[in-house]
């Protein structure tokens, strides 16, 4: 709350409620929905076919559209995804609202109907704005490293330990989202503080010249 007050764009975010609590204007991901239908899909089988595959066809629909749109123009990316994506999303909804009171809430399809129309205002936001992404796996490949590394990393462990490389974990990724080399910023970084160590904004990685 104190790091994100004020702050009143738009933000990726998957169904954390903590972020409902933020005066931001929420996107929720695609893909944490159809990772709810795809572990029903495991429980139903490859081989077999059922109402879980048209909601896992019409997602894939969705994600094709985005695949043909990558590399254009804000402008287009809007205009195609209201003429091609807008109806699939709508029959996505419909198809949800249908057979919310006909599948048992408890079922695993249930909370996978459950979950996306809980989420689904938030989601089909991404067709307001070109700039908007249909998921936030960015994000999420970006802190997949450390996810999958915590528990090994114990001087993580305590308050102090976890800012440290909270910190260090938003140098290193923005290093690489300004296309930098992290071992070689990093030594610079260190390096150019021992020289000047009152010149702190001319190191963040945008401000970095590539050489």
């Amino acid at each position: 709350m104190d790091f994100l007050d004020g702050y009143q764009g738009y933000m990726h975010v998957d169904g954390y409620k903590a972020y409902e609590s933020t005066q931001a204007t929420l996107v929720a991901c695609l893909a944490h929905i159809r990772r709810k239908f795809i572990d029903v899909k495991k429980l139903q089988g490859k081989k077999k076919t059922g109402k879980v595959d048209i909601v896992l066809n019409l997602i894939g629909k969705l994600y094709g559209i985005e695949k043909r749109i990558k590399g254009k123009s804000v402008e287009e990316k809007l205009a195609i995804r209201q003429s091609q994506a807008k109806p699939i999303v709508t029959t996505l909804y419909n198809w949800l609202i249908e057979h919310k009171e006909k599948i048992p809430p408890k079922s695993k399809l249930g909370e996978a109907i459950s979950y996306s129309l809980n989420q689904f205002e938030k989601f089909q936001r991404y067709l307001e704005d070109g700039r908007l992404s249909i998921d936030n796996n960015r994000a999420e490949r970006a802190v997949k490293p450390f996810v999958i590394g915590r528990k090994a990393w114990l001087f993580s462990y305590t308050n102090t330990g976890a800012n440290a490389s909270a910190i260090l974990y938003s140098l290193v990724e923005t290093a690489k989202a300004n296309n930098l080399l992290v071992h070689d910023y990093i030594a610079t970084c260190l390096q150019q503080i021992a020289e000047k160590p009152n010149n702190i904004d001319a190191l963040l990685p945008w401000n970095i010249k590539h050489s």
